[in-house]
């Protein structure tokens, strides 16, 4: 059974966020830079307001085609945000990312983000472990016989 915690701790542990009243330029510009999705979107007191992604970006040009760039993430962002914490088991996450149709989980420990997941590092870990389950099975028939 392999936790959340366990997902995170395999990461390289830096978290990036941005404000609520951070650009949405600048948003994009770290989801280029850092090649990744989304970003959590987080108060000063460290707390989640929302998550900005792909998604939000591309919904809001949609809706308005004169978008200003210049205007703060948080007048875009999803602010019903679907927290976890460390202690969940990730097939339920998986569950849970497909309920819900999210792509991404802040992890929170005591009201702060700790970390977040993604759906690829949830299939990742998915499939290393039913691979080693396999070998497993694998080496355990092949010893039997």
């Amino acid at each position: 059974m392999i936790l959340v915690k366990d997902v995170i701790g395999s990461k390289n542990g830096s978290i990036w966020s941005v404000s609520p009243s951070a650009s949405v330029q600048t948003a994009l510009d770290l989801l280029t830079e850092k090649n990744i999705g989304a970003i959590p979107v987080l108060n000063e007191d460290g707390s989640i307001a929302g998550i900005f992604s792909e998604r939000d970006f591309t919904r809001a040009c949609a809706k308005d085609s004169r978008l200003c760039l210049d205007c703060p993430v948080g007048d875009i962002m999803t602010t019903r945000v679907i927290c976890i914490s460390p202690e969940q088991v990730i097939n339920d996450c998986m569950l849970l990312m497909t309920d819900k149709r999210v792509r991404h989980l802040p992890v929170i420990t005591d009201g702060k983000m700790v970390g977040i997941i993604s759906i690829g590092d949830v299939v990742k870990t998915v499939m290393e472990d039913k691979d080693i389950l396999i070998d497993q099975l694998q080496h355990y028939i092949e010893g039997g016989m």
